[in-house]
């Protein structure tokens, strides 16, 4: 369960285990599938030493963390107190397993085994369902700033967050923001991404990273801020021609949208041309079809502010895609910051990289449940759930059991 974990290992024991349970009966209700696919997820432990099994700890950290559990010790407590409803799916052999133990057992599993079950979780749900149209795959990283040692630095997350679901694809850790680039294209190579849209951030606007989404018969709308200078002002100096800017409006490529939230309007303008023969540096970005614009207008008390963005995209004109895309990336932030403020992900103190690696994913994973299931009322924030979870354990896991 190491972070050195041999992938083809890993991978077997994901397509058995999947074998095998497909011939069971298909009523049975996802999260039931996954606890008994959970059997088969490989334990390296010693066998001799173990008293906990993995799917325990595993059942412990999920539920504990959908009923408001932040760290081990608060897991532990979580256990104790309602082992009764535990052992209605778990063996717990025995007993409750204590706070250092879920923290090392987690830090041995590997997070790609973790992912992967994640990601199968994710494969039930969907498989009865269509592909009605491209998904938006948003890649953008994350620094866990309480896991810095005095010595080292604080683990950075690149995740691959699927808009459309609501579901964290895979997720690549690095030491170093700077690192971001290569870490990206290793993520790439782990996920299916043929067919959909990827977006990513500034940092990641590099060719190489162009080069592998398009080999993987992906489409890209990747944002071009000032590390792509020239490419970032031959952008900004096109899209500043009002005539130019005109034509785009009278033919397909022009589309808005406003908004009026927090005592401000927001209107939002997007531009997508595939006018692009004069572009010096078209040849060096694989696939490139298009260039964009979002120009942001706010107003409020304080008067008009404009904000504008700019992308390349291997996309033809499609004003709905080229929009979808754009607006679309917020929503990886929008994970990130409930790592935060649903989960208190920085506010956690799991110095062990690996286990706090898997916690992550954790969370991901509960972010994606709480997103699926109404309690009490409608529009209640996922913290909110996450709290009145913890009311009522039993009751609400055993709808979250349903799903």
């Amino acid at each position: 369960m190491g972070i050195n974990h041999d992938k083809r290992i890993s991978e077997k024991i994901v397509n058995k285990s999947f074998f095998w349970y497909n011939k069971k009966k298909k009523e049975i209700c996802v999260m039931e599938e996954l606890l008994n696919w959970m059997e088969y997820i490989e334990d390296v432990r010693q066998a001799k030493k173990v008293c906990h099994k993995l799917k325990d700890i595993l059942v412990i950290v999920l539920f504990a963390t959908l009923a408001n559990a932040d760290d081990w010790v608060e897991m532990e407590l979580f256990a104790k107190e309602y082992q009764d409803f535990l052992r209605s799916y778990i063996e717990l052999k025995n007993g409750i397993p204590s706070h250092d133990t879920i923290n090392r057992v987690m830090g041995m599993l590997s997070p790609e085994v973790l992912q992967q079950l994640y990601g199968k979780w994710q494969e039930f749900l969907n498989r009865n369902e269509g592909e009605a149209l491209k998904k938006i795959i948003c890649i953008d990283g994350k620094t866990m700033r309480s896991n810095k040692r005095k010595e080292g630095k604080a683990s950075h997350i690149v995740s691959a967050w699927s808009r459309e679901d609501g579901f964290c694809l895979g997720q690549k850790a690095v030491e170093e923001k700077s690192n971001e680039i290569t870490v990206i294209l290793k993520l790439l190579d782990r996920i299916q991404i043929k067919g959909q849209i990827v977006t990513i951030d500034a940092m990641g606007t590099q060719k190489e990273i162009a080069e592998k989404i398009r080999n993987k018969r992906a489409d890209y709308v990747l944002a071009v801020k000032g590390n792509q200078r020239m490419l970032y002002e031959d952008l900004r100096l096109y899209f500043r021609d009002e005539s130019i800017l005109k034509e785009i409006r009278e033919k397909k490529g022009y589309s808005s949208t406003k908004e009026k939230a927090h005592g401000q309007i927001e209107k939002r303008e997007y531009y997508q041309t595939e006018e692009i023969h004069w572009l010096s540096c078209k040849k060096e970005w694989k696939g490139i079809k298009s260039i964009g614009m979002e120009k942001k207008t706010i107003e409020n008390e304080k008067g008009k502010h404009e904000e504008y963005r700019y992308y390349i995209s291997s996309l033809k004109v499609d004003e709905e895609a080229f929009r979808r895309a754009v607006r679309g990336h917020w929503s990886v932030e929008s994970m990130h910051w409930h790592l935060d403020v649903t989960f208190r992900e920085d506010a956690n103190r799991t110095l062990d990289k690996q286990a706090a690696q898997n916690q992550n994913i954790i969370r991901k994973w509960s972010l994606s449940i709480l997103k699926m299931i109404e309690l009490l009322k409608s529009g209640l924030s996922m913290k909110k759930k996450r709290f009145v979870i913890s009311l009522r354990p039993i009751q609400y896991l055993e709808e979250v059991l349903s799903i």
